[in-house]
């Protein structure tokens, strides 16, 4: 079954996309494998008592961080799983890094997340980094909002990435 769509669209850049328009998994078989690095990054805003009961780890479900850094690492190896086209990768190496979001962005309250993904390979990391900051996110979310429903994730994007065919790229 195709989907008939009667806007024009130019899907020329984009390469998920056949010359007929439909979507399909990109062929990377025939690309060398290199060593690819993405860092993506974001952050949850919070109330302060929010922040003070991550920060001392006594919030009532736990260790919030350390639950939502394996949350992430999760997230990076499970992509493929999510985001129907993407390619599933041997990941070298995850690391989730958190931090106050006041260091990032002065007078807000809240964590800050980056994610580091690496792998050796044929395809590029930036799904995997995105989706495990998000989750990592999601899951601080998901620890605090008895507390605070007013939550709220922003700023999340892909800040670096090493390797491949299209090179470095940093924000």
């Amino acid at each position: 079954m195709t989907s008939k769509n009667t806007e024009p669209t130019d899907t020329s850049a984009l390469t998920h996309f056949d010359a007929q328009g439909q979507a399909h998994m990109v062929d990377v078989g025939a690309k060398i494998p290199t060593h690819r690095i993405a860092v993506a990054t974001g952050r949850i805003q919070m109330r302060p008592e929010t922040f003070a009961l991550v920060e001392s780890g006594t919030a009532k479900k736990g260790d919030v961080l350390g639950i939502a850094r394996i949350a992430g690492v999760m997230a990076a190896k499970k992509t493929s799983d999510l985001i129907p086209l993407c390619h599933p990768l041997a990941l070298t190496r995850v690391a989730i890094e958190f931090e106050s979001a006041s260091a990032h962005v002065p007078g807000t309250t809240g964590v800050f997340c980056s994610a580091t993904v690496e792998t050796f390979g044929q395809t590029g990391v930036e799904i995997e980094a995105l989706t495990a900051v998000q989750i990592a996110l999601l899951t601080i979310y998901d620890m605090c909002k008895a507390v605070d429903r007013g939550m709220s994730i922003q700023d999340v994007r892909v800040t670096q990435k090493h390797g491949g065919k299209s090179g470095s790229f940093s924000q």
